[in-house]
């Protein structure tokens, strides 16, 4: 009789103990998302708000936008995919990885010259990054989106010997869009073709080079879908109405990123295509 009372005063404990917390803080529920790191800062904070919101913990990995995809297919596991650009998703798609019924864009992009704050080195141009000396970098175009859009504007924009120029300042290609944002805050690199909002990640050590339109050659944006590999879909479509909900949206807002392509058009100073597929020249496969 005595352990019956003891173990219905632990049972009331326990319902006391949770009585205040969300309703699926005890669930299993989890979701893993495989995210380029084009959304790395805000994609952090909203997985957060999610969790509290919900109580479903989100694991997130981050990196190149094709080696997250690699990664997925070949644990076979995986509830999201939410790559830094269209190209990567349009892969996704073709090889089987995703819902294409489930994708939708949450954000968009523009290209801008990374600088350290103050703009030590005096760059104003996309060719002023071919002057002798330069330590420039761009993410990895095999693997990276924004590599991809950085070798397609040289492609388009230098000639021979300003690409052959600019090619001989590359001191190194990075693992990803954080890596990319990183190595000017930490002074590794004068310049990097990178995103705009890199410099909202980090306002102190990073400033922008605003690229001239006719420099850009198209608006990127961030997509998301279901993974093929999901075993909750119904919860996989619950976090991506989450990140387009108001307050999802909101927490992509307070870090800069532009919400419609009429915005992206604004600050570019004129229309361009939007998302899209680039093949990267072989040439640039390897640094």
């Amino acid at each position: 009789m005595k352990v019956f009372k003891l173990v219905m005063i632990a049972v009331a404990v326990w319902f006391m103990a949770v009585a205040g917390l969300p309703g699926d803080a005890f669930s299993a529920d989890r979701i893993m998302v495989f995210a380029g790191a084009a959304s790395k800062p805000p994609l952090e904070e909203a997985a957060k708000a999610f969790e509290k919101k919900t109580g479903v913990k989100v694991d997130i990995s981050f990196g190149g936008s094709g080696t997250v995809l690699s990664q997925m297919m070949l644990a076979k596991e995986g509830d999201i995919y939410f790559p830094g650009s269209s190209d990567f998703m349009e892969l996704a798609k073709k090889k089987g990885a995703v819902f294409p019924e489930t994708e939708k864009i949450v954000v968009y992009l523009v290209p801008a010259i990374n600088v350290q704050k103050g703009n030590p080195k005096g760059i104003h141009s996309l060719k002023d990054l071919t002057r002798p000396g330069l330590k420039v970098v761009i993410a990895n175009p095999e693997n990276v989106c924004v590599g991809a859009y950085a070798v397609e504007m040289v492609e388009k924009s230098f000639t021979p010997q300003e690409k052959e120029a600019f090619r001989k300042n590359l001191i190194n290609y990075t693992e990803s869009c954080d890596k990319t944002a990183t190595a000017i805050s930490l002074k590794m690199a004068d310049a990097a073709v990178g995103w705009r909002v890199f410099h909202y990640w980090d306002p102190d050590r990073i400033e922008n080079v605003k690229l001239k339109k006719e420099d850009i050659v198209r608006v990127g944006y961030i997509p998301i879908a279901i993974s093929k590999f999901t075993k909750n879909r119904a919860l996989a479509q619950r976090f991506i109405d989450f990140i387009l909900s108001d307050e999802g949206r909101a927490i992509f807002r307070k870090y800069h990123y532009l919400m419609t392509p009429k915005e992206a058009f604004a600050y570019i100073g004129g229309k361009k295509p939007v998302g899209g597929e680039y093949v990267v020249p072989k040439e640039w496969l390897k640094k």
